[in-house]
């Protein structure tokens, strides 16, 4: 049954009009982001089927694009227009605390810093440099390692705190 056929309360689209987005399950924001389904399936069918497949919203929007576009449902366009609204997201992201000027929880600094080290399939050592007032003067990517371990040199890290 398409969904334009289903009750207005339990279309995803009506539904985040009148409940807003924090109503709506995974499945029925991503069949918001879809559009259209494919034959035999609903947007939200599909949707649901890409979530089990991947396991989880987390692991679809970490995919790879040939992992993605090997995906029924999906293709180039779709990937494209997901790292698109993952690069919105980190923007807003970061211009919330552009905006907000200082770190003063542990909430923000843990969403800060989940939007710039989240995709990294390595251990990355970096390190925020903040002001007296929590505000964020740098934040810099000092060292790279491998799946499991980075190697630190604390004179560099001294070294750029100096410098800021």
């Amino acid at each position: 049954m398409p969904i334009t056929d289903w009750p207005c309360d339990d279309r995803p689209r009506e539904k985040l009009l009148n409940g807003g987005a924090a109503s709506l399950s995974d499945a029925e924001l991503l069949a918001i982001f879809l559009r259209t389904g494919i034959k035999g399936f609903t947007a939200v069918d599909l949707a649901r089927n890409l979530l089990g497949e991947f396991g989880g919203l987390g692991a679809l929007l970490r995919a790879d694009q040939s992992r993605l576009c090997r995906a029924k449902g999906m293709g180039v366009a779709k990937f494209t227009q997901l790292q698109a609204s993952l690069e919105i997201s980190r923007r807003y992201l970061h211009e919330q605390l552009q905006q907000n000027d200082s770190l003063t929880n542990p909430q923000q600094t843990r969403h800060y810093l989940h939007s710039k080290l989240r995709h990294y399939t390595y251990e990355v050592f970096a390190c925020l440099f903040l002001d007296n007032r929590h505000r964020v003067i740098c934040y810099e990517e000092l060292f790279r390692g491998t799946i499991d371990g980075a190697s630190v040199h604390p004179r560099e890290v001294v070294k750029r705190a100096l410098r800021h």
